[in-house]
């Protein structure tokens, strides 16, 4: 058979067909079964039999590391290869649930989960050795310059050109940083189009499917690009809380898997690139939209506005919240976060979480009582703000999330964002004896180890002592 024939074959009682530029994907009772398609895109060839075959294996073998019992396996028909999947309800791909409902948003919970899902799946993923694709972001770069220019008069040249001067000189001022990410291990085999429209919640919980096969320069990325593309989605959207919570869940597991924090957090100086370019895809593949060409343009223009305002970056602060337990500062810090000024917001260094980290303790499990001991404490208080250091160098707002009952801590808090030339903001959060043990009292999977019998021998402090603002 030839392959419109073994095409005609599978859609034979098909409930529904789905076309793509590059493949065909029939549905049929619990099964999809997807087919290449015979085409030259230049940077994908399906155009031969052992292509097609190849490509296929490839997508198989790749999407298995996350979605095994979706990606069931590679058939041949008639000597044409055929991906077989589990048929799964696309009403639960977060894209779909986010068109579907104007004022829908994401369960922070799911949300959470994701950020360590991905840090998990990136912790796990091959390292690229392979020096050729040591700067694949550019090879993006002139890609995303090279399609836009094709809607110049659709987009406007004046936006065109201002967005191609803004991407060129932003990767220009960070080139050695890429090339330092490869070095580091950062650049690996990763999913490659991590947007929403390839998450998909089932049983509550999120999985990642329809990784890229075709091309291994959009695959062999630095894992913060890789991340870079669900952060823009979410916050382009309008999901800021979303993108923020992410991205901070994100950093804390990657910190725990990876170990090395100059790695995780450093990486954020790239972030407005990486935002950047990835806004510029979605810019180029809208303008592409084959359905009604109005609707395609008009998020074309979207995405190409936000991918200049990504680059548009501020310098970092430092703001650091403290109160006694139960006092809110968690909550605090993350109503805050989303709101500061660079996108996706402020990154969170949370004194209970580095405890945990430190000792190698799960997130909602207590630690012995000598985890609280005064040099632990110590030991607590210098690894935060060694990590908001490397935060703030890189120019991502920062927010530091500790008790601070000790006037020196506080000093030095200030003093970091002195030494940095940054803003500074200390919040000092007083909250009643009988509000804080009765937030306690009802804590749920929290990170933090206090009681309503710790919390009751924690003495306030002089509250004129307290140079910073005081919330309560």
């Amino acid at each position: 058979m030839s392959l419109s024939q073994v095409l005609f074959h599978l859609k034979e009682g098909a409930d529904k067909v789905i076309e793509t530029s590059c493949a065909t994907v029939i549905l049929k009772g619990a099964r999809a079964y997807k087919i290449k398609k015979s085409v030259d895109y230049g940077f994908l060839d399906f155009t031969s039999v052992e292509k097609r075959r190849a490509a296929l294996l490839r997508e198989l073998r790749y999407n298995q590391r996350m979605a095994a019992d979706i990606y069931l396996g590679v058939e041949e028909i008639a000597g044409e290869s055929v991906l077989v999947m589990r048929r799964f309800d696309t009403a639960g791909v977060l894209a779909e649930q986010s068109e579907a409902e104007q004022d829908w948003s994401p369960d922070l919970n799911m949300i959470d989960d994701l950020g360590r899902l991905v840090a998990r799946f990136h912790a796990g993923s091959e390292i690229c050795r392979d020096e050729g694709h040591i700067n694949n972001i550019k090879y993006v770069i002139d890609s995303n310059k090279k399609n836009i220019e094709v809607f110049r008069g659709q987009l406007g040249s004046e936006a065109v050109d201002a967005y191609d001067k803004a991407i060129q000189e932003a990767y220009e001022a960070v080139k050695a940083d890429v090339f330092s990410r490869f070095e580091e291990g950062q650049v690996r085999h990763c999913h490659g189009d991590l947007h929403l429209g390839n998450i998909l919640i089932e049983h509550g919980k999120p999985v990642l499917f329809d990784c890229i096969e075709f091309n291994e320069r959009l695959s062999q990325i630095d894992v913060l690009y890789d991340l870079a593309f669900l952060l823009m989605d979410l916050w382009v959207r309008g999901h800021k809380t979303a993108a923020n919570r992410v991205l901070n869940v994100y950093l804390e597991q990657s910190a725990r898997l990876e170990g090395e924090v100059e790695h995780v957090y450093a990486g954020l100086k790239l972030l407005p690139l990486y935002l950047s370019v990835r806004a510029g895809v979605r810019c180029h593949v809208n303008a592409n939209y084959v359905g009604e060409a109005h609707y395609g343009l008009d998020k074309a223009r979207l995405y190409l506005d936000a991918a200049r305002a990504f680059l548009d970056v501020t310098p970092a602060s430092l703001v650091a919240i403290g109160g006694l337990s139960g006092s809110g500062k968690s909550t605090r810090s993350r109503a805050l976060a989303p709101e500061m000024t660079r996108a996706p917001g402020g990154i969170i260094v949370r004194s209970d979480e580095i405890r945990k980290r430190l000792w190698a303790c799960p997130e909602f499990e207590a630690l012995p009582r000598e985890a609280y001991a005064p040099e632990e404490n110590s030991r607590v208080y210098e690894h935060m703000l060694h990590v908001a250091e490397t935060v703030i160098r890189s120019g991502q707002p920062t927010i530091l999330d500790a008790t601070f009952r000790e006037a020196s801590w506080r000093q030095r808090a200030e003093a970091l964002a002195t030494a940095n030339g940054v803003a500074f903001s200390g919040i000092w959060l007083n909250v009643s004896d009988e509000a804080r043990l009765q937030r306690i009292a009802q804590r749920e999977k929290d990170v933090s180890d206090a009681t309503v019998d710790v919390a009751i021998k924690q003495q306030n402090i002089d509250l004129a002592a307290v140079s910073w603002q005081v919330e309560g």
